[in-house]
């Protein structure tokens, strides 16, 4: 009888492939075996050919959900496997991984066992299958087998064991298998009393309706919990974390009743936050529902999430109403991961702690999605999400490490033809988090057994990312910021053709010593031409001008002659004299820049407590694009120089109240996009145009410029899987170097 040898990657281990391939094996009545490699599911089976033809494509159409199976090689063979097929055990420790499984929500067999009283899992806070469960935040080493996950230390009883040796069970070979027998277990402590098991989730409960903050571990790391609707614990936690404005994620309960009562959502955010990845899904929120005002102040969208465990999913049930869930972390540091440390770091921040004693192998904080465009876009790509692997458009000659940016920090492995993004990492302010992202670049090698054998790092000298390149014993090759941004988009897409992409963003160095953020990018990976940029704006204040949108709304006046409002600036007049003298000044051309002047002119944020807040409540304020001419487009030497002059006395002229102004400020911003892109295909011939740079997560400027680009007869992209923002750097600096031919060097 004919045989075949089947290799299969992608995600393929974790997510119940091998017990799939041998009960679909039986199914066709075929002889042989499948086994874990390092990464990969290798398979021998042989029997009639018909029979093996349908069984091969099985494979990858009737795969588990979970999985995401990719046909590697398939070979016809001499070796003859004896009756019956069996699931070996695994090999391949050490070899170069891939597929590795992210960490999943429950799914619904789960937790419809987790609701029967007759179950014996009934209201057990650890309940998973093949299908669901923690995977990458448990694993230490690969193949990924319960022996190198944190699971090994909870010897299975009887009955687990029973169902994890069983190919006909959902549970077979699930590695994080447990019961209250044998699993897991948690323990809940507040003022000195310790509660464990059924009562510490009771006693966590009757904490978060009595107002209380409290700090929950969960699947990567600890949440800090409290009661949505209450505007003191809200606040409360404001003020311990300290966290003064930066909008509350929120965990709802399953009824949709109560979610639609909060929230508005569209069928696609709906599936998306019950999808196995349950990520957070930024949404807009209702008027006049119960939430406490602190949770997103001045801002209409909201971030919700449904349980992304089982222990948070029997919590939230119980209280019956949504809880804020937020990372628990000061502000600024990484993720606590561990039931000592999370009492020595949230010290005066919660009032009761819930742990658990799996141990978390590795930190994975919450994905985040906002749709634009009708499409959940990555904010921030983490747990359920990552790592993220793609394939690159041709195989590199030998590994290698990017570091992306300083802010909304990743890193990128590139091996061969794939590419692995590790999850969201954060900034790289301090110590602690560089001590993380540090501990990230040697995980990801680790577990995917390849050593890279260059870094790729941001041109800016001052981030935290060059710094640490800097330190290492590895050839560095420097990517700019801004053509990262447009290759991110065009390997994720895989355009080999000229495009046009606005890359608009806070802050960026760019070739000629600048700090960009406002230019029309033309070209390809490798090969980026300027095409147009914004006027630059100096600034005074050095990085001081990204958390203090004052700055840029006094140098918007003061470079036009205009008097800056009253009460725009600190007493003294010292900072204006700094400005005139040129005293610690810069030129920036970056869009983010006339956001947060834009925002301190309408009063909206003058001094911001986290990034973005000036540009997210200026968007809020809007509501709308108002249609607006175009900002004067000077020509110069070549490139276009948008003229930002002409909307400062638009958002100075206090007769118009400050959602016209700021719908006509986006407006403007729109216009002048479009016209670029018509001067480019002009001059060019471009038709494709993409947008990246954090701008981009303004809905209601994408938006509106995606409809008006579209109307015009351009094709138009916006990442699907990589984030517009600083998350995407990394990844776009693989492809830029791709582009530039330097790897093969």
């Amino acid at each position: 009888m004919p045989a075949w040898r089947i290799e299969l990657g992608g995600v393929v281990q974790g997510v119940g492939f091998r017990p799939f391939v041998y009960r679909l094996a039986h199914g066709h009545g075929l002889n042989g075996w499948v086994r874990n490699g390092a990464g990969i599911v290798e398979i021998l089976v042989s029997g009639g050919s018909i029979a093996l033809v349908r069984f091969c494509a099985g494979l990858l159409a009737e795969a588990p959900p979970a999985a995401r199976p990719e046909l590697l090689s398939r070979r016809v063979v001499d070796e003859q496997p004896p009756e019956g097929f069996v699931i070996l055990g695994s090999i391949g420790a050490g070899g170069v991984m891939s597929g590795l499984p992210p960490d999943l929500a429950p799914c619904a067999d789960c937790l419809r066992e987790l609701a029967d009283p007759a179950d014996r899992r009934y209201n057990y806070p650890f309940i998973n299958c093949t299908q669901c469960g923690p995977r990458y935040s448990i694993i230490h080493a690969l193949p990924y087998d319960r022996a190198t996950t944190s699971m090994a230390r909870f010897v299975l009883c009887r009955s687990c064991a029973a169902e994890y040796a069983d190919p006909g069970n959902r549970r077979f070979h699930a590695e994080p298998v447990a019961c209250p027998d044998c699993g897991p277990h948690c323990w809940f402590t507040s003022a000195g009393v310790l509660q464990h098991r059924e009562a510490a989730l009771a006693a966590c409960t009757a904490a978060l309706r009595a107002g209380q903050i409290i700090a929950v571990k969960g699947v990567g790391g600890y949440h800090l919990l409290c009661d949505a609707a209450s505007d003191s614990a809200v606040q409360a936690l404001r003020a311990r974390k300290p966290r003064p404005d930066k909008p509350l994620a929120l965990l709802f309960p399953a009824d949709l009743e109560i979610l639609l009562r909060h929230v508005a959502l569209s069928a696609q955010a709906l599936a998306r936050l019950r999808s196995p990845a349950c990520p957070i899904v930024l949404v807009p929120r209702r008027p006049g529902g119960a939430l406490s005002g602190a949770v997103a102040p001045g801002l209409a969208d909201i971030g919700v999430m449904l349980a992304d465990s089982p222990l948070h999913h029997l919590l939230v049930e119980a209280f019956g109403a949504p809880l804020v869930a937020t990372s628990a972390n000061r502000s600024g540091a990484p993720m606590v991961t561990a039931p000592v440390a999370a009492e020595r770091e949230l010290a005066g921040i919660a009032d009761g702690f819930l742990h658990h004693n799996r141990p978390i192998e590795r930190a994975v904080d919450d994905s985040v999605l906002r749709e634009i465009a009708g499409s959940a876009r990555p904010i921030r790509v983490a747990r359920g999400l990552s790592p993220l692997e793609l394939r690159l458009p041709r195989p590199l000659a030998r590994p290698v490490m990017a570091l992306g940016g300083h802010m909304k920090s990743t890193i990128a492995l590139g091996f061969g033809d794939r590419l692995v993004i590790s999850p969201h990492l954060g900034e790289l302010d301090n110590p602690a988090a560089l001590a993380q992202f540090s501990h990230m670049a040697a995980d990801l090698q680790a577990l995917y057994g390849v050593q890279a054998t260059r870094l790729l790092v941001d041109a800016h000298p001052g981030y935290g990312s060059s710094q640490w390149a800097r330190r290492q014993n590895l050839p560095m090759q420097s990517i700019w910021h801004h053509h990262a941004h447009a290759a991110a988009l065009a390997g994720e897409f895989g355009l080999s053709t000229p495009l046009l992409v606005f890359t608009w963003d806070g802050v960026g160095l760019g070739p000629d010593g600048a700090l960009w953020g406002g230019e029309a990018l033309l070209g390809t990976p490798g090969h980026w031409l300027v095409v147009a940029r914004f006027k630059r704006l100096r600034l005074q204040g050095g990085d001081a001008a990204a958390r203090e949108p004052w700055r840029s709304a006094a140098a918007l006046c003061w470079q036009t002659g205009s008097p800056p409002p009253a009460g725009l600036l600190p007493p003294g007049g010292l900072a204006e004299a700094a400005w005139a003298s040129g005293l610690n000044c810069h030129e920036t051309s970056a869009v983010g820049r006339l956001f947060d002047g834009a925002a301190a002119l309408l009063g909206l944020c003058r001094m911001a407590s986290y990034g973005g807040q000036g540009p997210a409540l200026l968007e809020a304020c809007a509501g709308a694009v108002e249609p607006t001419p175009g900002l004067d487009l000077i020509d110069g030497d070549g490139v276009l120089e948008a003229d930002w002059a002409g909307l400062v006395p638009h958002l100075l002229d206090a007769s118009l109240p400050a959602d016209r102004r700021a719908a006509r400020f986006h407006g403007a911003l729109v216009q002048t996009a479009l016209d670029i892109a018509r001067a480019s295909r002009i001059t060019h011939g471009t038709t494709d145009v993409g947008l990246a740079g954090g701008v981009f997560q303004n809905r209601l400027l994408t938006e509106s410029l995606l409809v008006m680009l579209q109307a015009d007869g351009f094709t138009t992209h916006l990442g699907n899987a990589i984030p517009c923002n600083d998350a995407g750097l990394s990844y776009g600096q693989v492809i830029e170097f791709l582009g530039s031919g330097d790897e093969r060097v």
